[in-house]
């Protein structure tokens, strides 16, 4: 069952274990998160000129938008700034910068009546960060850039956290899928030809959990939490980040989520960074992710 916490005064190790579990957290804007927001809103703001971010995809041929964003979303994501904000917000949720390390933060666009769907603005099926070679100690944490609703956010689907899901996990291979498919990306409109983890069998989206941040609060989840885009019918291309975060001591012990269904192969943790010098996740402990058994037995 997934508990929605509000505003909770855990530390961090508490949280953690509370995320592998399956709660979800909710925290409040704050002075760190609101600087990231204006510093996003910035540069979504300059790329779009004189059309509003929100509305722009109704005054635009869909091939002009996925172009923009393929050069918006990788200009914000190696921006130095972000890597400069990330910490500060991860430091006042609690975070030891010595311990906690960060994947880059990703621009996420869904837009509105199913104007944009595939590569650069992917809606996601069901599915769980895990089966695309995230580790079991992984966090995720999300936030609006501009007001969401209920109809444009995601959907957990809590029974899950403990059921496996048959899935196209074991075709996945983390070092190929960077070699040939991300950064096809911006190339697949209309139809997405990419070879993706999904369910093999239906998967029951009820009951389901969907949780309204105010701008600049922030969701965290285990990476281990099935969940999948809602069908966005607000009328507005909701703009939102996401960063992924795990903690070395996690890593080290292989403390986690339980895995219930992944057995994809090769890790995603050397593109972590620790929080207090931007050094890299050291080798020793990524390679011993590589291997499908180093994820965990699936059951």
């Amino acid at each position: 069952m997934t508990n929605v916490l509000s505003n909770p005064s855990f530390d961090d190790a508490t949280r953690r274990d509370h995320l592998y579990r399956g709660d979800v957290m909710v925290y409040g804007a704050s002075p760190a998160t609101l600087a990231l927001v204006d510093f996003t809103r910035g540069l979504v703001e300059e790329a779009f000129g004189d059309l509003d971010p929100e509305t722009a995809q109704h005054h635009m041929d869909v091939e002009k938008f996925a172009a923009l964003l393929a050069e918006l979303k990788p200009r914000f994501i190696h921006h130095p700034r972000c890597k400069e904000l990330l910490p500060a917000v991860l430091s006042e949720r609690g975070c030891d910068p010595q311990r906690t390390y960060f994947d880059v933060p990703r621009l996420r666009t869904s837009t509105s009546n199913d104007y944009l769907t595939t590569g650069i603005a992917y809606a996601f099926h069901p599915h769980r960060d895990t089966w695309y070679s995230a580790p079991m100690c992984q966090t995720n944490w999300w936030m609006p850039v501009y007001p969401v609703t209920a109809d444009n956010v995601m959907a957990f689907h809590p029974k899950y956290m403990t059921q496996g899901v048959k899935n196209g996990s074991r075709r996945y291979d983390y070092a190929e899928w960077n070699r040939t498919s991300r950064f096809s990306a911006a190339s697949q409109i209309g139809k997405d030809t990419r070879e993706q983890p999904k369910p093999e069998e239906p998967v029951e989206l009820d009951p389901q959990v969907r949780v309204v941040p105010e701008v600049g609060g922030m969701m965290v989840f285990s990476g281990n939490q099935l969940h999948s885009s809602v069908p966005n019918t607000s009328g507005r291309t909701r703009f939102s980040i996401d960063f992924r975060v795990v903690d070395i001591d996690d890593v080290e012990a292989g403390r986690g989520s339980r895995n219930v269904d992944s057995e994809c192969s090769g890790t995603s943790l050397r593109d972590f960074r620790r929080c207090s010098d931007l050094a890299p996740m050291p080798e020793e402990l990524a390679a011993r992710y590589d291997g499908v058994a180093v994820l965990g037995v699936p059951g």
